[in-house]
């Protein structure tokens, strides 16, 4: 059988899961699947399963953070101009640091 279908303890991953989100529950599912770098079921696997998402820092990853960050300036400047606070802007930013945070741990 196919490899990508078997999880690292090589059993088979035969049952699909589903479920509904909002656009902006899957505009922010997206984001920290980007900043993960890892794939969408394994990300949300691990995340249902309360597994740690370690970040392993690779291409992908960088131009995720590159283009988060670009965001975050933007919103940033806009609401320097008198713009409110969006509570998603928020949850980026944190997972920005955390994820900074754990590069910096990585190369100390």
């Amino acid at each position: 059988m196919s490899a990508k279908n078997r999880d690292e303890h090589n059993r088979w991953r035969n049952i699909t899961v589903g479920f509904r989100v909002s656009p902006e529950e899957n505009e922010l599912l997206n984001k920290a699947v980007a900043l993960s770098g890892l794939p969408k079921q394994e990300y949300c696997y691990r995340r249902c399963m309360n597994r740690n998402v370690i970040v392993q820092g690779n291409p992908r990853v960088f131009k995720a953070l590159r283009n988060q960050l670009a965001e975050v300036l933007a919103e940033l400047q806009r609401i320097e101009a008198g713009g409110e606070v969006d509570e998603d802007l928020l949850d980026v930013i944190e997972m920005i640091a955390d994820i900074l945070g754990g590069l910096k741990e990585e190369s100390e």
